[in-house]
């Protein structure tokens, strides 16, 4: 009886929440919509009927969520309702493609087909996994909905993260880090891309989240004591000039809070712009930019501006379609506040991006033609299969969340590109031949290198030479995806080139030594120099890296192999075999989903200790490396390599000893330094391997490295540390920055 009782609450559940996807989708639709939306939901309903969550809920809970969120906050219509519905049917249930096509057509199929290829983005191995993401690029420029339900998708599943295991959290929550959030800001779903960041911070950096959140809450009553003292003047104004408008104080998100805080080395009381103040009006299209204009005079008359903080991005929107107006001016108690100006229709956009343009079909033609044409440039990047998947990712991750600049060509025409581009970049972005044959450019008519960083409103002028062809060092100095794609097929273009000159002065050589020239002879002479291919062969013999000696050595060797001991290349064990095999002599520290106690090395670039929240990462060549989950490379390995992490902890505490390092900064009094290393030594029995101590201006920063045995013991001494007359802050570092292999 219980279980009927349960059954039928579910039920009620289930049709509650299809009515509040009803009520969410009302405004845009039109006849024959509701029909098709409740096909496509009974159609949901009985496919994972049998199906639950990892936190015991109905299945269907997920896709009605994730429709709910194309309805509401992505501003979506019925076919994407529906596509949302319906969209893990084919991967999870026994419903083709060939069924939702001739239920529903073959348009909303065609997307359903999208959303199920993309669906293993984050597959069992890297390059598959890559090559996925690539997948779902090319979908992207079929039909941009595919993306926009995806997104959704992701949200609902970090929404309820909570149910999964720890480790399974952390891995999407950076695979959201490093890709999902980039995306949704790129399409300029700015609500959206804030919330992944949050939730993807909530669980790769619970404490750092948990601790903003509160003193967020903390100081809310405070901040809103002071939203009010500023908005009373404007509003008065504002209603005399009968401006129809919203004003209101708009918090700073947890993570835009949190890189401050880490990059800008600042703490939680000394960010000044916790919060922005936002004003909308509402406004006709024609007079928007004249409207805005106003408000930003009136906010000036009481305010005094900071001219260096002014941005106008109402008369050259960014790339993402954002429209506003910013200005940093100088509130009550000598506080500064940021104040963004914008209408109706641009605060809809910035918050649900490209999906709001459709609502506003005639004027945002010049913005649809920005998204398009970003879409052709992830086309060109997609065009060349050679390329390795995931420096592909990577480039492509770095145009996604760039800043933009604006540039004219000679004849005045403006161009978007991002912010750190140089004069290279420029040329490929106008053209692949022009990049590739250029020489250097006319910056302001001024001559200068192609390495050269472009400034918004420069002028440039690109020169070429047929002469002139890419090399290696090009990809040193752009930063386009664009570019560097174009730059490496253009050198594998060269290479290829080389490499067939190569091969016929191989031929000769070949003969010369009474050797045939076969595929077999060749191959088994890449072998015996222990290189990758026979291009490579031929490549380094073009270069006369290969040459008489080398084939004099090979023939040798097929005349008496027994005199050569053949060192075989180790071989390339899987991860299970790892592993398994990598059996350690360690009793406090245990890895994998078994917790197996294993050989591992700690990783350098974040130096882990006892007490840390770690994982571990499989290396084929050192065995397994164990990182920190807030390490500076954890988000790139967490999503990039997936396969490869494997789970690990701190199992019992021995005392043994490891090295962090610890930043102390303060004012400059006698005897500090005394004191500070006082109670490293005495009250904490810590060794020292360095100290080091710089003063400027009164002000002193220290960096020292220790030996401890745990986190609880560095905590104790930073505490400790911090009571020290003049010490203001006590920081653990990375004490190396260097790459993880």
């Amino acid at each position: 009886m219980e279980y009927k009782r349960n059954e039928a609450q579910e039920k009620k559940e289930i049709l509650n929440r299809y009515k509040n996807l009803l009520t969410a989708s009302r405004r845009r639709m039109e006849k024959g919509d509701k029909a098709l939306i409740r096909k496509a939901f009974e159609m949901a309903v009985e496919a994972h009927k049998d199906m639950r969550r990892k936190s015991g809920e109905p299945y269907i809970y997920h896709p009605i969520a994730v429709a709910q969120i194309c309805a509401e906050e992505v501003g979506l219509g019925t076919t994407s309702i529906v596509c949302a519905l319906l969209h893990d049917t084919v991967e999870d249930t026994d419903i083709t493609i060939d069924d939702i096509k001739g239920m529903f057509g073959e348009r909303i199929a065609k997307i359903i087909d999208g959303l199920t290829k993309i669906s293993g983005v984050f597959d069992q191995t890297s390059s598959l996994q890559a090559e996925n993401f690539r997948k779902m690029l090319l979908t992207l420029s079929d039909d941009i909905r595919v993306i926009l339900i995806k997104l959704a998708d992701r949200l609902h599943n970090m929404r309820t993260l909570e149910s999964m295991a720890h480790d399974k959290q952390i891995k999407i929550a950076s695979e959201t880090l490093y890709l999902y959030a980039p995306l949704a800001h790129r399409l300029g779903l700015n609500a959206i891309k804030s919330e992944l960041e949050d939730l993807g911070l909530k669980y790769t950096h619970g404490d750092a989240y948990d601790d903003i959140a509160e003193k967020l809450k903390e100081s809310e009553p405070e901040r809103k004591k002071f939203i009010a003292k500023f908005i009373e003047p404007l509003k008065d104004i504002l209603k005399e000039q009968d401006f129809k408008f919203k004003i209101f104080g708009r918090p700073k998100s947890i993570f835009s809070i949190y890189n401050k805080i880490k990059f800008k080395g600042v703490s939680f009381e000394e960010i000044y712009d916790l919060f922005a103040i936002r004003i909308v009006i509402n406004s006709k299209i024609e007079e928007e930019k004249a409207d805005c204009w106003k408000i930003y005079s009136i906010i000036t008359d009481f305010y005094h501006p900071s001219p260096e903080r002014l941005r106008d991005w109402i008369s050259t929107p960014k790339a993402n379609g954002y429209e506003s107006l910013h200005t940093t001016v100088m509130g009550p108690e000598g506080k500064w506040v940021e104040v963004q100006i914008r209408t109706d229709r641009m605060d809809e956009i910035a918050e649900k991006g490209y999906a709001a343009h459709w609502k506003y079909k005639d004027t945002a033609s010049e913005k649809e033609s920005q998204l398009e044409e970003w879409i052709g440039r992830i086309r060109e990047m997609l065009e060349s299969p050679e390329e390795n998947a995931l420096d592909f990712i990577d480039d492509f991750k770095l145009n996604l969340f760039a800043e933009e600049i604006f540039v004219f060509t000679p004849k005045g025409e403006m161009r978007t590109i991002p912010s750190g581009a140089t004069a290279l970049d420029f040329a490929f972005d106008i053209h692949t031949k022009i990049g590739e044959h250029c020489i250097g450019a006319k910056v302001n008519h001024k001559l200068v290198p192609l390495s050269y960083e472009l400034k918004s409103g420069d002028q440039v002028e690109i020169l070429t030479s047929k002469k002139q062809h890419p090399n290696e060092d090009w990809l040193k100095f752009v930063i386009t995806a664009k570019a560097k794609s174009k730059i490496k097929n253009a050198l594998k273009e060269q290479r290829k080139k080389t490499a067939a000159e190569g091969r016929e002065i191989l031929e000769r050589k070949f003969y010369r030594h009474k050797l045939e020239f076969t595929i077999q002879n060749i191959k088994e002479f890449a072998g015996f120099l222990k290189l990758p291919s026979t291009q490579e062969v031929f490549y380094r013999a073009a270069k006369d890296v290969v040459g008489s000696d080398e084939i004099k050595e090979y023939v040798n060797f097929k005349k008496h192999p027994e005199k050569y001991v053949n060192k075989k290349l180790e071989q390339q064990h899987t991860i299970e075999e790892l592993v398994n095999t990598k059996r350690g002599k360690s009793d406090w520290l245990v890895i994998g989903d078994d917790m197996e106690k294993l050989d591992y090395k700690l990783s350098p670039c974040c130096n882990p200790i006892p007490g840390d929240d770690v994982f571990g990462f499989i290396t084929v060549g050192e065995g397994i490396k164990i990182h920190r989950v807030n390490c500076p490379n954890a988000v790139k390995l967490l999503s990039n390599y997936a396969y490869r992490v494997v789970k690990a902890k701190w199992n019992s505490q021995q005392l043994l000893t490891f090295l962090a390092s610890i930043k102390i900064k303060g004012t400059d009094a006698l005897g500090i330094v005394n004191n500070i290393t006082k109670i490293i030594s005495t009250q904490h029995n810590v060794n020292m391997r360095s100290i080091t101590f710089d003063t400027e201006d009164g002000i002193f920063e220290g960096m020292i490295m220790v030996y401890v045995h745990s986190t609880e013991h560095l905590n104790q001494l930073s505490t400790n540390l911090k009571k020290v007359p003049g010490v203001i802050s006590v920081q653990r570092v990375d004490s190396e920055k260097q790459k993880v292999n």
